[in-house]
């Protein structure tokens, strides 16, 4: 009999905890998307969705040309969380070793020590992946996969939360070396920022003068409210209704005549779950088709691979790829 009622005691305490906690995360979330906003202007909506992929514990693929604000991007976000970031600039002479460390002899005490690479950090913003040879992509890539690295039969795990940005030129081609798709693959999202519209393009050459705003940006969710954050993206509760059209564009992709490769089934479970983690972002416990429809096509273009007959002539492959899903998913039709 006490037992019972106990347990009746803690319920509504429990019940205002998971309250209280909601309202933790809705102003965290807010916080953040609002700091990254003061300074890359005019995207929300690619904010919202870098801010998905990392509350979706992916990794973001950039295409688009220099000069959109990419790396403002992600310092924007490192700096918003607190998180240490490193940048580095892929050449073709970049060696594994330059990314990942290397062992350095120590005579003091007889052993060796690992002089840690850049990707030792929470961050890593990689420019122009595919200017690095094949080797070197699969350094990081594998690393992006593991979440760990090997170094002359050790491993060393890598910290948490580990998000990489990744950014490649789609329309240069001399001295690149493509992602070949199982690397592509380790992408949760491919977004192309695109230039601004006019009037914030104004505004950003009226002020930028004045130094570079980025650089003044104040940490405003801490690294544990990070954690919670990620971690909540497993409450939110998907209908099954959503989980039948996801089915339904997976299944029609692979029987499509414009694609050699459909969508895979653990292309559908990082789908829904970055669906959920939009959810979030927008301040809700529960997956609206609007969520799944706003993830829907970065989390799944790089992930299709066109035909010969899918392929314009000239044309950008990415963009085809985002069309023919467009058309898929609005064939299969969202539940109302």
């Amino acid at each position: 009999m006490s037992v019972g009622i106990a347990i009746t005691a803690q319920t509504p305490n429990t019940e205002a905890k998971r309250l209280d906690q909601r309202n933790d995360d809705r102003e965290a979330l807010r916080a953040l998307v609002a700091n990254i906003e003061s300074v890359f202007r005019g995207k929300s909506h690619v904010v919202r969705l870098c801010v998905t992929c990392l509350l979706a514990d992916g990794h973001l693929l950039l295409e688009d040309v220099p000069g959109v604000g990419k790396t403002t991007l992600a310092q924007a976000l490192a700096r918003s969380i607190d998180l240490p970031l490193k940048r580095i600039q892929f050449t073709s002479d970049l060696l594994p070793s330059d990314i990942v460390g290397v062992s350095i002899y120590d005579q003091e005490t007889d052993q060796f020590r690992l002089h840690r690479g850049p990707l030792f950090a929470n961050i890593v913003l990689a420019d122009e992946i595919n200017r690095a040879s094949p080797r070197t992509q699969s350094a990081l890539l594998e690393a992006m996969h593991d979440r760990q690295i090997s170094v002359d039969n050790d491993t060393h795990p890598l910290p948490r939360p580990f998000f990489v940005i990744a950014t490649q030129n789609p329309f240069e081609h001399h001295g690149t070396y493509p992602l070949p798709e199982s690397q592509l693959d380790r992408f949760l999202f491919r977004l192309a920022v695109g230039y601004p519209e006019r009037d914030v393009e104004r505004n950003l050459l009226a002020t930028r003068g004045r130094g570079e705003p980025v650089e003044t940006l104040q940490p405003v969710v801490s690294v544990e409210q990070l954690h919670t954050l990620i971690e909540a993206v497993d409450q939110v509760h998907v209908d099954d209704s959503l989980i039948d059209t996801l089915m339904d564009v997976a299944e029609a992709s692979r029987k499509h005549p414009k694609l050699d490769l459909g969508v895979s089934t653990r292309a559908c479970l990082t789908t829904l779950r970055s669906a959920k983690a939009h959810a979030l972002v927008m301040e809700r416990s529960f997956v609206l088709p609007d969520d799944l429809e706003a993830v829907l096509i970065p989390a799944l273009s790089h992930r299709v691979r066109l035909s010969s007959a899918g392929a314009r002539r000239g044309g950008s492959r990415r963009v085809e790829a985002e069309r023919v899903l467009s058309e898929l998913l609005k064939s299969v039709g969202m539940p109302s």
